[in-house]
């Protein structure tokens, strides 16, 4: 059994002014597996964890209800009177539904049918389905007490006990301090993963590690009686201790040494865990330690939930641990049926999870990018789940992005940003250099079939790469005869029209390439010609004259570098860009004609967009 779906009402930032049981305010869909929620901060993770943890509670035992904070506050502050959680569980085997008789309903499911020939078809059957309810008023400023209750009459019954019981999950909290869990105390998270395995349940008193304690309780006791010689370890400590009872107590009174009582709950309190042949272990390796041992856990062989939430797995950990990390937990996920809710900020991660299993978190809403939902199609999730690497898997937690075709861009974006008024830092702008004209394939990711907009605004920008004639006139792109160039006018002309009324826009370069434009630029002209000077130091053509200044032949050599004509180096882009930006950077007197500078347009509104989205 998994959790499917989890419903809200008035839950935290989940809410409104109205409450209707048939449009909970937020409505979320989880896969069997592995599940990844991400976002910015404050976005709506860890409600969503809390309200899971608050009806199923956690091996872990805490103790969770309700409270005035888990109420919605609405746009005049007004704090709700009533909120609502929803589980919904699938999947249930004979054996898990054997544990939730009473409380079961039955949903009509389709199963696909394999004759054995080839043949597919579809038959539908009943399967259990299990829907857990959590509905708790607040009355004069006071919580009333609410039981889980579970149903699919929408009131359902109370859930006893032993049915909880079947349904904690583990839960590993941010931040977790897996060395107080792990070392030897009373109520260890340790001991009580032990205690609920097959190995330690129901045991009787000829278990080998209650002998084992036995054996080292008499030990301790005889060294502690030893009675011989003048100064004895009798005489030097249980004596005084015996002769300070017998006054503070009775006579009849004496001292017992021992290691632990030898019942089972005692004796698992005294074993801590950790690794053979390591002392002064880390913070990273403690918490992969625990992690492993809440595996163990999970591994039972039982019929109950099998569910695994982890905040902020990368908590501790550096890259490449949380990488090795997900591989496994991806892994176990599928061999041994756990499903895993995880949240995260870590790109690390995110770069590694089936695109299929993220959740991005945003605005008081969710945004699975699971197959059907987006407007992701099999080409794009195959081509993703290769080159979304981690300098990419930014873009999730972003408030804008610019999609660029390649280093030049990226270099040169923040720098020419900040001298008309934008730092995309500060306003959490991230430039993704997808390396080619793949950008689709990303843009695709905020492009709903659901009938969200996730409003996070995405720039693309794009070179035309139609090439100039000799005289450095441009043919139209639609009259071009270049086959390539053709067929890029005419992708780039139906993806204007997917991307309308949308929050993700194409900005076209006005002829050619990045450098062309920069190079015809009014305000970057020059400077541009400096740093191409400066980089082709070499070139004649690129020199100044005896007036200081630039030749005349400065743009066919120019031409002729980026057309990568036979007889000539390439342009050094990359290293053009980072010197532009630096001479940006630096200028003092540079001002950019964003009105009127028709080469830059494209760039200037790109980010525009991004910047100044949220404020149109």
């Amino acid at each position: 059994m998994y959790i499917h779906q989890l419903k809200l009402w008035n839950f935290r930032k989940y809410g409104s002014e109205t409450f209707d049981l048939n449009n909970p305010h937020l409505d979320v869909s989880f896969s069997q597996g592995l599940n990844l929620l991400i976002g910015e901060n404050d976005s709506g993770k860890s409600a969503i964890i809390d309200a899971i943890k608050i009806v199923l509670k956690a091996h872990a035992y805490e103790w969770i209800r309700a409270e005035d904070k888990d109420f919605h506050i609405n746009s005049e502050s007004q704090i709700s009177d009533r909120l609502r959680i929803e589980i919904h569980f699938k999947g249930i085997t004979d054996d898990e539904a054997k544990n939730f008789i009473e409380w079961l309903g039955w949903e009509d499911e389709k199963l696909k049918i394999d004759d054995g020939n080839g043949n597919i078809s579809e038959e539908t059957v009943k399967r259990p389905k299990l829907i857990l309810i959590y509905d708790v008023e607040r009355k004069n400023g006071n919580i009333i007490p609410s039981d889980i209750r579970a149903g699919m009459d929408g009131s359902g019954h109370i859930l006893n006990a032993e049915a909880k019981e079947y349904l904690r999950c583990t839960y590993l909290k941010p931040l977790r301090d897996a060395e107080n869990e792990l070392i030897a105390k009373k109520n260890s998270r340790l001991a009580k993963i032990l205690s609920d395995h097959k190995l330690f349940k129901n045991i009787d008193t000829n278990h080998p590690l209650i002998e084992t304690f036995k054996r080292a309780n008499t030990d301790v006791r005889n060294f502690f009686n030893d009675n011989n010689g003048d100064e004895s370890n009798k005489s030097q400590i249980k004596d005084v201790i015996d002769e300070f009872l017998k006054d503070f107590i009775e006579e009849d009174y004496s001292s017992k040494f021992d290691v632990t009582e030898t019942d089972t709950k005692q004796i698992l309190e005294k074993i801590s865990l950790g690794i053979e042949g390591k002392n002064n272990l880390g913070l990273g390796t403690l918490n992969r330690i625990f992690m492993a041992t809440e595996l163990l856990h999970l591994r039972r062989n039982w019929n109950g939930l099998k569910l695994c939430i982890i905040e902020e797995l990368e908590a501790h950990l550096h890259p490449q641990a949380q990488m090795k990390i997900i591989e496994k937990l991806k892994k176990e996920s599928e061999q041994s049926n756990i499903q895993f809710i995880l949240t995260t900020h870590s790109p690390n991660i995110a770069s590694k999870v089936d695109l299929k299993s993220l959740i991005i978190c945003k605005d008081n809403d969710i945004f699975p990018l699971r197959h059907g939902l987006t407007k992701l199609e099999d080409k794009n999730y195959k081509y993703l789940e290769r080159f979304l690497d981690v300098t990419k898997s930014n873009l999730f937690f972003a408030k804008g992005i610019i999609l660029v075709e390649g280093w030049s861009e990226e270099i040169l974006l923040p720098e020419l940003a900040k001298k008309i008024g934008y730092d995309l830092t500060k306003q959490e702008i991230s430039i993704i250099n997808v390396g080619s004209t793949a950008y689709l394939h990303f843009a695709k990711i905020f492009l709903r079939n659901d009938g969200k907009n996730m409003n996070i605004p995405v720039s693309i920008i794009t070179d035309l790469d139609n090439r100039p004639d000799t005289e450095g006139k441009f043919t139209s792109m639609a009259n071009e005869t270049d086959p390539k160039i053709l067929s890029k006018y005419r992708s780039l002309e139906s993806l204007k029209n997917d991307l309308t009324g949308t929050s993700v826009t194409l900005y076209l370069a006005k002829e050619w390439t990045l450098e062309w434009c920069l190079f015809n630029s009014n305000s970057l002209s020059y400077i541009f010609k400096e740093s191409v000077k400066e980089v082709h130091s070499g070139t004649n053509e690129f020199k100044l004259d005896a007036e200081q200044n630039f030749k005349p032949e400065f743009q066919s050599k120019l031409m002729s570098k980026l057309k990568k004509e036979s007889g000539t180096s390439q342009l050094d882009k990359v290293q053009i860009a980072s010197e532009l930006a630096e001479r940006i950077e630096k200028s003092t007197t540079l001002t950019i004609d964003t009105k009127n500078d028709e080469y830059l347009t494209y760039l200037i509104n790109a980010i525009k967009h991004v910047c100044d989205y949220g404020n149109r």
